[in-house]
């Protein structure tokens, strides 16, 4: 590739528009941090009640 024909990442960045969240966008996120938080709950309970180390 010729210099010229290279494009820099930072540059095409700084090109692009910034585009919003769609609604959807947020519920999934929001539903995936909330899925994560609580499995993460259930498999700490599980674990102080099956495991029980001494």
């Amino acid at each position: 590739m010729e210099k010229k024909e290279e494009v820099k990442l930072i540059d095409e960045l700084k090109k692009m528009q910034h585009e919003p969240w769609l609604p959807v966008e947020s519920k999934l996120t929001w539903g995936s941090i909330g899925l994560g938080i609580a499995l993460l709950i259930i498999f700490i309970l599980i674990n102080k009640l099956f495991f029980i180390s001494r």
